[in-house]
């Protein structure tokens, strides 16, 4: 069994969770990220309570990976040294946080708040505010890696918040993570998947436009592949998306709506900080396209389903 030493890393070290190598833990939000990465925590021992809104999914997963069912955010988080959330967006993570019953008004001070869900700078920012008020500390953390990084637990995490509280949090986002960067204080983790949004986008605008011009071509596209690939042009999208795109195959991945959200979250945010995004409102409108054709839940690159074969 993999063990997490927390007592070196806990701030001021008398916190709940410098108690020892395993935690009390509550996992909030249990889809296709939140439910691999809660497995990766209870595997290695950590005493795990899950809770989502929709109920089945949460007794399914206790079922198959043990730990406890909590019919309440607020019992979900009683008693726990560290609570992780991964649900929709911002108005999801408002209501199960900040809500009546959420997690902030339910938690013990000292306690860890890690919000792995895509949301915005300023709610970031809230959170933080309101559980350093409430003597706890909160780490923004979303995720890059897709559903494949969480199953394997090789997600990159990019952390906003203190030093203190991003220490604290780092040996148990370490069981689903590759790699973890405190990028700055609250907010800055979200500013940063914003940053990883926008250029992804841009890429796979690129890369849909460069294979309609090898099939338009009559190209093979699998030599085309194989000389580009180790040189510049080179990309995640391209070695892991070409071949799918070129077989129309968008049946999995990152949905298109959810990148919609996403980008919108960084057109809104560029806006406040006087920053100018033009390839990325493009690209934006190019998803609503796709959306339009039907396109919504499928991968990200089917925006190539836009373009003329």
């Amino acid at each position: 069994m993999k063990r997490v030493a927390l007592d070196h890393l806990a701030p001021g070290g008398n916190t709940p969770y410098a108690r020892g190598a395993m935690a009390k833990l509550t996992f909030i939000g249990l889809g296709v990220m939140g439910a691999p990465m809660a497995r990766h925590l209870a595997a290695v021992g950590h005493d795990l309570t899950v809770y989502n809104r929709n109920p089945a999914k949460a007794e399914a997963w206790v079922a198959v990976h043990g730990g406890r069912q909590a019919a309440s955010v607020a019992a979900a988080v009683a008693g726990a040294e560290a609570v992780f959330t991964c649900v929709g967006n911002d108005d999801d993570l408002t209501e199960v946080v900040l809500g009546a019953g959420g997690a902030l008004a339910a938690m013990a001070p000292g306690a860890l708040l890690v919000d792995h869900t895509t949301v915005s700078a300023d709610l970031a920012r809230r959170l933080a505010v309101v559980g350093a008020a409430r003597g706890m500390h909160v780490v923004d953390a979303p995720v890059s890696g897709g559903q494949a990084g969480a199953e394997l637990g090789a997600l990159s995490i990019m952390c906003g918040g203190s030093a203190a509280a991003v220490a604290a949090a780092s040996p148990m986002m370490a069981v689903y993570a590759k790699r973890i960067v405190h990028v700055g204080p609250a907010g800055a983790g979200q500013q940063t998947k914003m940053v990883n949004q926008i250029a992804i986008a841009g890429v796979l605008a690129g890369l849909a436009e460069a294979l309609r011009f090898a099939q338009a071509s009559e190209l093979d596209l699998a030599k085309v592949y194989e000389a580009i690939s180790g040189g510049a042009a080179q990309s995640w999208q391209m070695d892991n998306r070409w071949a799918t795109m070129a077989d129309d195959g968008f049946d999995f991945g990152f949905a298109i709506d959810w990148m919609r959200k996403d980008l919108g979250l960084a057109l809104d945010e560029a806006r406040a900080r006087g920053a100018v995004l033009p390839v990325t409102a493009l690209v934006d409108q190019f998803y609503a396209e796709v959306q339009r054709l039907g396109g919504g839940r499928q991968d990200t690159s089917a925006l190539v389903r836009r373009l003329p074969k």
